[in-house]
């Protein structure tokens, strides 16, 4: 009997080519959806466990910043620039949109970090723990944009028609984040000290954004906002449902179309990676 000889070699998902590699992302994806629920429900009831205020922590944090720039503004530290509607209006808007997109990164960084015991115990798709980090950030979403509703009641300001494409809107943003939020993961999963410096990095760039303020027409935050792809992607929008107009809608669909090509990326390379997590967690 002629002797069977067995070969091992490094697993190398490319040489199988990229389709399969597509393939394969889409079938752990399906096939992990029940774990994925989970594990959202698992880190929803925990968000708000043993808080007296629970879910209302989601409103709290945007008012008392909002209030903050009221304030700021109101005592001219803060110029909030020509802004053609209640200032509150604009700005929980522009929140809104601004922390989908802070939470799902940092949620997504964070959450193989934290899964660690998890991850070198049980074997599963780590990507179920990324996409998990969505559904905190699209509650908050909600609740957030019930506010909006009553502040437009409040202020008697009819939304454009534009309103009934918000889901539209926030899918790019998401995009953007989810994506970042992959390759961030890998990251912080290595080095903890990513996790703190993304936290920072991100306050950063909500100022370098026109989150709270209007977009400059001069200087070198006009010329920075121009370039910053978090500019089209959370100010577009909400002109476009504010006034029903914008003049930047051709950057908002390249960074639309920028985001899913980089989502894209990061995803096959968390794929790529991710057999070697429990390596380095």
């Amino acid at each position: 009997m002629p002797e069977i000889l067995t070969t091992y070699e490094p697993d190398n998902s490319l040489k199988k080519g990229y389709s399969l590699v597509f393939s394969e992302i889409y079938n752990d994806i399906k096939k992990n959806r029940w774990l994925t629920y989970q594990l959202f429900k698992r880190d929803f009831f925990t968000l708000y466990k043993q808080t007296y205020m629970g879910i209302v922590w989601t409103l709290i944090i945007p008012i008392v910043s909002i209030v903050i720039f009221i304030i700021l503004n109101s005592s001219g530290v803060f110029s909030s620039g020509n802004i053609k509607t209640p200032y509150p209006v604009f700005a929980v808007m522009g929140m809104m949109f601004w922390q989908i997109f802070s939470g799902v990164l940092i949620s997504a960084s964070n959450s193989l970090a934290n899964a660690g015991p998890m991850i070198v115990k049980i074997n599963f798709s780590k990507k179920s723990l990324v996409i998990a980090s969505l559904g905190k950030a699209l509650l908050s979403f909600v609740i957030q944009f019930i506010l909006l509703v009553v502040l437009f009641f409040t202020y008697e300001i009819p939304p454009c028609l534009e309103i009934i494409l918000m889901p539209v809107f926030v899918v790019p943003i998401l995009a953007l984040a989810l994506g970042l939020g992959f390759i961030f993961s890998l990251l912080n999963a290595i080095v903890r000290d990513v996790g703190n410096m993304l936290s920072i990095l991100v306050t950063f760039l909500m100022f370098l954004t026109p989150v709270f303020y209007a977009k400059p027409s001069e200087g070198l935050l006009a010329l920075i906002t121009q370039y910053n792809i978090l500019y089209y992607l959370v100010s577009i929008p909400r002109e476009l449902i504010l006034f029903g107009a914008t003049s930047g809608l051709g950057g908002f669909l390249i960074s639309s179309l920028s985001s899913f090509i980089l989502l894209i990326i990061c995803l096959v390379v968390f794929h790529l990676t991710e057999t070697r997590i429990a390596e380095r967690v």
